[in-house]
């Protein structure tokens, strides 16, 4: 099982971390995410790897800038 962490910006809320949440869940190969608005992660895990181009594209469209950290 593969799992990448990246450093969302711009999240404040319970809202922002559902909106990274089912934006990355679209994303092929990606089984669990976790996202917390109150320290900016993002940990998303699958079985395979995971495309970060894809994953910061999902954040992106949800609103929110992201890095691999």
């Amino acid at each position: 099982m593969a799992a990448n962490e990246y450093q969302v910006t711009g999240m404040t809320c319970g809202h922002c971390e559902m909106s990274v949440r089912e934006e990355v869940s679209k994303v092929p190969g990606v089984e669990e995410v976790e996202v917390s608005a109150q320290t900016g992660k993002l940990i998303v895990s699958g079985p395979g790897e995971i495309d970060d181009a894809k994953i910061l594209a999902a954040v992106e469209e949800a609103g929110y800038t992201a890095v691999r950290a």
